[in-house]
């Protein structure tokens, strides 16, 4: 079933919503199961990261941002990170992102960062334009390479 947007509340994610995250990350193509989460949870978090996500009354959740925050030398404040947003298929173009959006921009100002941005795939385009629609220009340009395990 379908809620209403108010129906939904945003809170901060805990670990008991391992399953569901792993739910909703997998819907971008992200490698995640419940175990994998529970696995990083502790560190993740003592590295001072947090979730929000987008609760039912039912329990599921309807959608999740990703929260990092980052102290750099090259800025005079930390940078807030979206590393992951998403809002699960069936809830899709009702103002949900932009709600997330939203309350990540509060909580990365209320952690005293002055710099916001969202990472994103290159193969989302549409979550491109929903990013440039909503205010987030596109600045920058991310390389990435895998690294060898730690084991």
């Amino acid at each position: 079933m379908i809620e209403s947007k108010s129906e939904l509340r945003i809170r901060t994610a805990l670990v008991q919503d391992a399953p569901e995250l792993a739910r909703l990350l997998s819907q971008l193509d992200f490698p995640a199961d419940t175990e994998a989460i529970l696995a990083r949870w502790q560190d993740w978090n003592a590295a001072g990261n947090t979730a929000l996500v987008l609760e039912g009354r039912d329990g599921r959740l309807a959608g999740t941002a990703v929260l990092h925050v980052m102290h750099v030398l090259h800025r005079p404040y930390p940078v807030g990170r979206i590393s992951a947003l998403v809002i699960d298929q069936g809830q899709r173009g009702r103002g949900l992102g932009r709600r997330l959006v939203a309350a990540a921009e509060s909580a990365l100002v209320a952690a005293g960062c002055g710099l916001m941005e969202i990472t994103s795939n290159l193969r989302l385009t549409e979550a491109h334009a929903f990013y440039e629609h909503i205010g987030f220009p596109r600045t920058s340009i991310r390389f990435a390479k895998t690294l060898p395990a730690k084991r």
